[in-house]
Parts: C-alpha cells; structure tokens; sequence
C-alpha cells in the first residue's frame, strides 16, 4: 500500500510565495502533497496558519506558516540536497538575498498590484512611494546580487527559488503603473536571467502548473465563478 506523503504544501498556483516553496520541493526531489487553498479559507486555515496567510505546510512535527520558515526547515530538516552552500556565511548570504527580495523588492512592488493585475485603482502617492522605495532598494539589490549565473553565484540555491518568482513580478508591476520596468531600467537583466532558470525541469513544471492556474481562474470568472 502506497503511503501518503508527510508534506503537504496548502495555497494555490498563482501566487509566488507558494510557488518558492514548491520549487524547492522539486529541487529536493521531495515528495509531497499540493493542498489547494484560496484566500479567505475559512476558521479551518487559522489552525495552522493563524494570520491566514498562504502558502503554510504540514509537517510530520506540525504546521508552519511564512514561506521563509518553510524553506528553511525544509533546508534543515532534509539535508540530502542542499540549496545553501555548507559554509555558514555563505549560508547567510544566500539567505540574506533571499530575504532582500522578499521584503525589499517583492512586498514593495505588491502596493502596485491590485492595479497591475486585478483591475483595481492605487493612489498616487502609492505610485510615487513606491517608486522611490524601489529606486532605492533595487540598487542595493544589485549590491548583493551576483548572476554568475545564478543569482547568488555559480551555484543554483534558495536565493534562486525567490527570484525566479519575484523578479518577474516586480517588473511587470512597475511598467504597468510607473510606466517602465524598474528592474530593467536599473540595468538589471531579470529577463535573461529567467531564461537561465527555466531550463531546468523543475521550473519548468512550475510555470506550467501556474500557466494552467491562470487558465482555470479565467475560465471561472468568464463563468461569474471567481471563488470568494
């Protein structure tokens, strides 16, 4: 009798944070469970994931919530193929990078989406904020940053799952509302790197997941369908 995997990753397709967490799955070669769970699932999620947020992870110890702790459990906890370097400052560099994107450049850029891409209306000053906060920080990005190839250096790591699912994010935002990709205008070249990362077979069966995702979410809102 086939068993169950212990892992079972909740959330849905579409959204980057679940899908960091699912290319490190694929990049361990971990086995496990995709659970779909939208936005505003009910008293059920607040179980394990107390604010809601999405994705969270059920584990054989328990739930864990906030993708930066799933990756690094993840890391911790089934060693066998590492996406951080042995070396613990290389360690903390690669989280380091990891983390940058996620607040400094991602969370910052998510002011803009619901103009962006769910047909909403943000205020000027959100626009004008938003860019400057990203004009300063998008530097400094590059300061850390290595693309030689990888974003961390010569080796695929965990600095690699963020960025392939916010650098795209990022500058799609920005030209949509400010009217150019900041990445880009930076002198960042997010659209080659990209290319480099979906070679590999894990990130191509991410986009595909995600691609079909965005295929079922049109179909349901051409229907009045869209889950609340």
């Amino acid at each position: 009798m086939t068993t169950s995997p212990v892992l079972r990753l909740h959330g849905f397709a579409l959204s980057n944070y679940y899908n960091k967490v699912k290319l490190v799955l694929l990049e361990k070669g971990l086995p496990f469970e995709e659970v779909v769970v939208l936005p505003r699932g009910g008293e059920a999620v607040l179980v394990d994931s107390p604010l809601g947020k999405l994705p969270y992870m059920t584990t054989p110890h328990g739930p864990l919530c906030e993708s930066a702790v799933i990756v690094d459990y993840l890391e911790a906890a089934y060693p066998e193929v590492p996406l951080v370097p042995a070396d613990p400052f290389a360690a903390a560099k690669v989280r380091e990078l990891s983390l940058f994107m996620d607040i400094q450049l991602e969370l910052v850029a998510r002011q803009l989406y619901a103009q962006a891409f769910f047909g909403g209306q943000v205020s000027e000053g959100t626009v004008k904020r938003t860019r400057a906060q990203l004009d300063r920080a998008i530097p400094a990005f590059q300061r850390l940053a290595k693309f030689a190839p990888y974003v961390a250096g010569d080796t695929f790591t965990l600095a690699d799952c963020t960025a392939v699912v916010h650098l795209p994010l990022v500058a799609m935002a920005t030209k949509l509302v400010c009217g150019e990709d900041l990445l880009a205008a930076h002198g960042v070249d997010w659209k080659g790197y990209v290319k480099l990362i979906e070679q590999r077979p894990t990130a191509q069966k991410v986009a595909a997941d995600r691609k079909a995702d965005q295929q079922r979410a049109a179909q349901l809102a051409a229907m009045g369908k869209v889950p609340a």
